[in-house]
Parts: C-alpha cells; structure tokens; sequence
C-alpha cells in the first residue's frame, strides 16, 4: 500500500531539519548525538544496538579499544626519546693524537735539594726512629745538608706518629715518648691490619688551626704509603713557595729527555715537541700538540711508520722520596684536550722497549632529552681552569679547585688557579692542610656536588692502547748501542750511559680503521605521527579528523553545556537573592524565558519541531486552547501554485 502523505511530508521535513548536536542542552544529548554521527564505529553501535548484551558487549569493546590506544600510544611517547647505537667503520688517512712524555721523577734532585733540605731531613728522622735506619745503614744515596732549622716548627705541627694496635696512643718521632692522640682516624688503604696483628701503624695527625679539639688521624697499613703521604703533603706546601720559573730551569729540558725521535720513517727533534709545565711531574713534552695550526697524519700503519724516541731517564737524580718508580708516564690525547697524564697515564720501563699500538674511535651522543650530556661545557655552572676543550675530569678537577678556594682560602698545588687565587702554604694558610684532607673526603664521597653539576661530553675521541714490552737493548747489542748513544749525547753528560737509565718508546696505530660510534633517534616525528595513526585505526577505525572531532564534542561543546547550566544557576540565584531583599513578588520576566528566548533555541539555526515540544510552559497558566480555524487560511491556492504530487497520489488512489 501507498504511504499516507502526512507520513512523507513529515520525513521529508525531517530530513530537513538543521543538526541540533553540539546545541543540545544537556551532556546526555550531545553524547547521543555524537554517537550516533562520529566517524568510530563503536560509538555508534552502543546507541543503535537493541537488547542489554549486546549494547554491554559494545561498550566493553570500545572502553578496550581505548585503553589498548591509550597504552600504545604512551609506548610509542616513551620510546620516542631512545636512541639506537650504530657503528661505522671507515679507512682513510688518520690524524696522528698528541703524546705527551713526562719523567717520573719532576725535578731533577740536585737542583732542587736546597728547598727540601730540611724536609728530607726530618724524613730520616722519622725513619730512624721508627725502623732504626741510620745515615750509615741508610740506602739514601746521598746526604743532605743539614742547613738551618727554619721548618723544624712546621715538621713539629704535622709530625709522623706511630700508633700501638689501634689504640690512641702514639709515639712521636722528634723525642720517641708517648703522647695521648684524640681525633677521628681514617685508614687511607684499602688492606688494614687487624688489631690482633703486633704491627705498628704509621700515620699523622691533621689538626682545625681554629679549634685544636678537633683533629683527623691518617693511618696506613704500611710505612711506605704513609712516610710517601707524609712526604708528599710537605712537598706541595714547600713546592707552592718556589716561583715557576726556578721550578721549569730545575725540571728536564727537551735535550735532557729526548735522545732520539722518528716519525713516519723520518727523523725528528725537538722542535716537534712543546713543553708545558705540569705541577706534579715538572716540565713534559708534548709531540704534534698542533699549537703551530699543523697537525701530522699518517698514512700507513704499523710500528714503522709511528712515533719512535729514546728517553734518557737519569734515575741517579731521582728524588729518593718522592718517587719510588724508574721511568717515564705518557698519555695519548686529542690536540684540544688537556693530558691528566697523573690519572689515566701510561708508565713506561726503562731498559726496555716499549710498543703502544693505538685504535682509534671517534663517539658521539645525543644530548637533551636523549641523555644528559653536554656539547661545550657551557651550561655547566662551573668555570673551566683548564684553556681546554670541555671533559668531565675537567670538571670535577675545577669544581673541587673551585670549592677549595671557597672553603679553605687557597688553591691547591696539583690543579690550575682560579682567578685571583693563589697557592696554599703553612705560613699563609695555616689550616689548609686540614682543610684540604677534610675537603677531599667530601668529594670522594660525593658530598660536594660536583658528580652532579658536572656531565659527560656529548662527543670525544678515544685511543684504545695495546702495550706491549722486550728488554731492550739486548745483551749482545748493549756494549755498542750504549757507547754510541753516549757519543749522541756529546758533551751533556760526563759518563757513559747505563741502560736503567734508558728508555724506548714506540706509538703507532696498528691499523688505519676509523670506528665512529654515534647516537641516533629511534622515533622521528614522522614515524610517530605514522604509528598514532596506525593505532588510532587498528583498533577505533579513527583518523585525524576524528581526533578533531572528539576535541570539540568532549572538551569544547561538553565545557561550554557545563559553562551555560552553571550561569543559569548562578543569574537565577541572584535574581531570587534580589526578590528576597526587596520583597516584592517575581516578576513576569522573572519567570523562565519561553518561546524563541528560551535558551535552548538561543542558536544561529531556526527553531525545530523538536525543541519547539521542549519548550516549557509558564508557571500558574492554562493550557492554551485551540482557536476556531481561520477559513480563508484554507485556501490553497494562496500557498501552492499547484496541487503536491502527493495529494494526487491519494486522490487517484
């Protein structure tokens, strides 16, 4: 049968009607409306799906679906920031490193032994006292001029002690009685003798110049390490006293060290070296340092085509207590870094021939946010002492001078000065020493910060040495080897050379492969647009637009219904609070705004049947009757120009 035509003009009506959606007036019809027209499918089967499963099953699906989007999607945030390793190998020419070559021993000990008179003096002392040397039975080869007396009462402050199992009693050396010794004891090795063991136990005692109670006891399981501390702590403090110059004109000259030099099949001298002066082990010698805007290259690896030098070592002017090692330290560097040949160097032998074969690896890590690593240095809040390139041991060497200077008043001797400090000494800065043990133990225990503050450099480039050692010169070549290296020294020297005093040194790249070993970012911003929306799809058939789409229902047009019912409340609030002051009754306009004022049709679409039903009535009135029709409205001739296809349909029919 026909359909009526009152039923087509209604849907042809309703198909016309304008959206009402992000219009609706409550949170329950906007989120019908958008379930019934977004673009996920789930959404839409949980309205349009008849009977309790199956509309449950829906709604499981979809909360699934979105939990699954929500945990990839973080997984793919969180992976964005890692970074994969790759290594490339490439063979070329290579640039030859920095090789920086220091004596062991820093000073020679014949121009130095007026200053350290009086220190070596007392160190006998303590010796003969606590182990009975005498000057007879001594294996000091030399003797030291008494001299003046004019450190005895800085010896006295700091004096060597030897402490009876553990107890607080110790046995000063100066007038061998025993004194009670009060203070916080610090074992300096990492081997102690247990306190059943009948050992005594060499240290020293350091003491707050301010407060004389407080004190720190250095204790040392054996009395080689602690009569060397003890030492060492002297010579530092008399060391700061000596001008640099009198220290370089008393260190090795490049013409006392070097004997020798090849590079690269060819022969070199010192002119290819640049001298600087280090605190701890006096003037080095750096070859190809690149301070002349050249730097050498090598073409061809193997020990041939390396660097190749004799040293001349002179251990018969060793200082017999300050070093207790023969030969030579070096370290291999980059032109811009500065060799802290005191931490990572590489001791050499004498009367041996030592070869060092290099590979080299150039590395690269990705800073901020990849990893905390640094490019220059620059946002690290600690100055750099060094005129060098940034590197971590840079860092925490500057940030402890740093915090030197700032607590105990000095700078201290093995590391550069900051600006407008200067070097700690007992006459000046009394309480240093202390200062500088309790200060040290801080940073060993990284209580100072600067394992925090500083930071790895993002790039740097290494040299992995293989060393390898052959007793050199040979029994059978020692007797002419020996008499023409002497005949090569000429003049310098007044003796025929002894092979404990030489050293041979060979460093070259066993091979000419570049590895560069570098960072790179796992996730870029196109692959993880590309997998949000390959999840977005996989499981919610859901596209950029749809994002867009759930922004504006669940966030725009949900906050604006949410805004709108609150101002309804708060203006009707008010509006009763003023009727209430002012005691008179609600007004008409008061009452709630019907019609086209109403707020729901407050809108840029013309009003619908629907929210036309929805209008509420006003309060304390009758329903409105229907008035006797209008007769001459009824012409159809002043609305339609012809009859409608579908009146004629049911006529005929």
């Amino acid at each position: 049968g026909a359909v009526a035509p009152g039923k087509k003009i209604t849907a042809r009506i309703k198909r016309t009607l304008p959206v009402r959606g992000p219009q609706a007036p409550t949170l329950s019809e906007l989120m019908r409306w958008y379930c019934l027209n977004t673009n996920t499918h789930g959404c839409r089967r949980i309205v349009v799906s008849r009977g309790r499963l199956r509309r449950f099953i829906w709604i499981l699906l979809t909360l699934s679906a979105v939990g699954l989007i929500l945990w990839q999607c973080a997984e793919l945030l969180l992976n964005y920031y890692s970074a994969s390793v790759s290594v490339t190998v490439q063979f070329q020419k290579l640039p030859f490193p920095a090789v920086t070559i220091c004596n062991i021993n820093p000073y020679k000990y014949s121009s130095m032994k007026e200053y350290l008179s009086e220190l070596d003096k007392e160190t006998k002392k303590a010796l003969e006292t606590f182990y009975g040397f005498s000057e007879g039975k001594s294996k000091v080869r030399r003797s030291v001029d008494e001299g003046n007396s004019t450190g005895s009462e800085f010896f006295r402050q700091i004096p060597l002690l030897k402490f009876e199992d553990f107890s607080k009693t110790a046995t000063v050396f100066y007038s061998g009685q025993k004194r009670k010794i009060e203070g916080s004891v610090f074992h300096k090795d990492s081997s102690i003798v247990n306190s059943g063991d009948s050992n005594d136990i060499i240290g020293f005692q350091l003491c707050d110049a301010n407060n004389s109670s407080d004190c720190a006891l250095y204790t040392f399981s054996s009395g080689v390490n602690a009569i060397q501390e003890w030492y060492k702590l002297h010579y530092m403090n008399i060391m700061a006293q000596i001008p640099l110059e009198i220290k370089e004109k008393s260190s090795y000259s490049a013409d006392d060290l070097l004997l020798t030099c090849f590079f690269d099949g060819l022969s070199c001298d010192k002119r290819h070296f640049t001298r600087f002066h280090h605190p701890l082990y006096g003037n080095c010698y750096t070859f190809n340092s690149g301070e002349n805007g050249t730097i050498l290259s090598t073409s061809t690896g193997g020990s041939e085509y390396g660097l190749q030098v004799v040293l001349y070592i002179d251990e018969a002017d060793y200082n017999p207590f300050l070093v207790t090692s023969t030969g030579a330290k070096i370290i291999v560097h980059d032109q811009n870094e500065y060799p802290f040949i005191e931490d990572i160097g590489t001791e050499i032998e004498t009367a041996a021939a030592t070869s060092i074969g290099m590979h080299f690896t150039r590395s690269r890590k990705l800073s901020k946010p990849y990893s905390d690593c640094t490019e220059t240095g620059d946002d690290i809040p600690v100055e750099n002492l060094y005129n060098k390139s940034y590197s971590l041991q840079i860092c925490l060497h500057s940030c402890f001078q740093k915090a030197m200077v700032d607590s105990c008043g000095c700078a201290q001797y093995a590391q550069p000065l900051p600006a407008g400090a200067e070097y700690c000494n007992y006459k000046k800065n009394p309480n240093w020493m202390y200062c500088y043990y309790r200060l040290h133990e801080k940073f060993v225990k990284e209580q100072l910060g600067c394992q925090q503050i500083c930071k790895d450099a993002c790039s740097f480039k290494e040299w992995a040495l293989t060393t390898s050692i052959a007793q050199w010169p040979s029994a059978v070549s020692e007797d002419w080897m020996l008499r023409v290296l002497s005949w090569d020294k000429g003049q310098k020297i007044n003796k025929k050379l002894n092979k404990t005093d030489l050293a041979n040194l060979m460093v070259f790249y066993k091979d000419l492969n570049e590895r560069f070993i570098s960072e790179n970012p796992t996730n870029t911003l196109v692959i993880l647009l590309s997998n949000f929306g390959g999840q977005l799809g996989l499981w919610m058939s859901c596209s950029v637009v749809c994002v867009i789409e759930i922004i504006e229902v669940f966030f725009i047009d949900s906050l604006s219904i949410i805004m709108r019912h609150q101002w309804q409340k708060a203006k009707k609030w008010w509006n009763d609070r003023k009727r209430d002051q002012s005691g008179k009754p609600a007004q008409a306009g008061d009452l709630e705004r019907q019609g086209h004022n109403n707020p729901v049709c407050i809108d840029e679409d013309l009003p619908t049947f629907n929210t036309a039903l929805r209008l509420p009535l006003p309060q304390d009135s009758p329903l409105p009757r229907t008035p006797p029709p209008n007769y001459s409205t009824l012409r159809l001739e002043s609305a339609f120009t012809e009859q409608l296809p579908d009146t004629l349909e049911a006529g005929q029919h």
